[in-house]
């Protein structure tokens, strides 16, 4: 069986994420492809696709959300992404066990002695129309349900009703409280009900959507993405049309026939992904990004709008903009280039630092790039 290092594996999830060429392809496409960006951060899927999509324009995704044609909502991990509106209604009843178990294993206490069918109907009564913040629901739903903490009860709303958060949330640069609304109304259809005892079409598809898009990878990786459990039988179901290798660990990875796999030698060139990319988190194995932090280390040091830079694809650094009156500043904190990394990266990162502070902050008198410590 053919074995595939990290460089191989990393060239194959720059390809498919668009990020070792930037893709000819409409934003719809994009977060079709992507299975969606995680966009618990409103303007940060903007970034994602600018490091992805050639000549993108931040105005089409906003359309996309004005027109209902993508949404904000709970999924995967139980993390906010945008995805499509068919996506969304495919894949939500998939997700619900997962949801509520991920809630239950915060909230199991205080919703210990609730009735969560009654909280739901509830809930999708108090949302079905009129859109409000979880917080602003928990106290209403308070009201009957007097010993539960109003945050927790709107949280659990969130989980036991399926929601999109409604514009201006999510658009180009404007800001707005999270306020959700029932997905059933603002879509016009209900999301597609579960399947019935022993078939899993949806689990089926998601595994080569997944695979498509992060692949190779193992079924842990898999996990790592979706936040389920329960796909191993889906996985068997469609391993006829996959094909398999090993990774150095011995881990036996999948892959869709038709899978990128560039050669591992392929240049690869900088790019900024926002805070919490996908690409850095869908991999119980990160090392294919993360090379010598380990297996399951954690993301670079985080924080409010702290992005990662990916240097000959692979991370190197943090970064971050802020403006100062009229003066916009992109930081790269601490890059250390690495044996092997071309000799101008740091002339490579200041390059496409610039294209990103353009796209970033159209109406800046002045910017800069800044290494800090600085580069010689």
């Amino acid at each position: 069986m053919t074995v595939l290092g990290t460089h191989a594996l990393n060239r194959a999830a720059l390809a498919r994420q668009f990020l070792l060429e930037r893709a000819e392809l409409p934003a719809l496409d994009a977060v079709a492809h992507l299975g969606g960006l995680q966009a618990q951060e409103p303007q940060e899927p903007f970034t994602g696709l600018w490091s992805r999509l050639a000549g993108f324009d931040p105005a089409e995704l906003s359309a996309l959300l004005v027109e209902r044609r993508v949404v904000r909502t709970h999924l995967m991990r139980r993390t906010v992404h945008l995805v499509t509106a068919d996506d969304a209604l495919a894949w939500r009843s998939r997700h619900d066990a997962m949801l509520l178990q991920r809630l239950l294993g915060v909230y199991r206490a205080e919703l210990a002695g609730v009735d969560l069918a009654a909280l739901a109907e509830a809930g999708r009564e108090l949302l079905a129309h009129d859109p409000s913040t979880l917080p602003a629901a928990g106290r209403v739903l308070a009201e009957r349900w007097t010993d539960v903490p109003p945050r927790v009860l709107g949280e659990a709303v969130s989980v036991l009703v399926p929601l999109v958060q409604v514009p201006p949330r999510g658009l180009w640069g404007q800001a707005g409280p999270a306020r959700g609304v029932a997905l059933a109304t603002w879509l016009g259809r209900a999301c597609d009900p579960p399947s019935p005892d022993g078939e899993d079409p949806v689990g089926e598809a998601l595994v080569l959507r997944y695979l498509a898009a992060f692949g190779p990878a193992a079924t842990a990786d898999l996990r790592a993405w979706s936040g389920l459990a329960g796909l191993p039988q889906a996985v068997a179901r469609v391993r006829e049309r996959l094909v398999a290798f090993r990774d150095e660990r011995g881990r036996e990875l999948l892959d869709v026939e038709d899978g990128r796999l560039p050669d591992p030698a392929t240049p690869a060139p900088v790019r900024f992904l926002p805070e919490y990319d996908n690409v850095g988190l869908s991999h119980a194995d990160r090392a294919r990004l993360f090379a010598g932090l380990g297996p399951g280390a954690p993301l670079p040091r985080g924080g409010r709008a702290i992005g990662t830079l990916l240097v000959d694809g692979f991370y190197r650094a943090n970064w971050q903009v802020t403006e100062d009156g009229d003066e916009a500043t992109l930081t790269i904190d601490r890059f250390v280039a690495h044996p092997g990394d071309p000799p101008d990266s740091a002339e490579a990162i200041a390059a496409e630092g610039e294209g990103l502070l353009a796209f970033l902050t159209p109406g800046a008198a002045a910017r800069r790039v800044r290494f800090v410590p600085d580069v010689a």
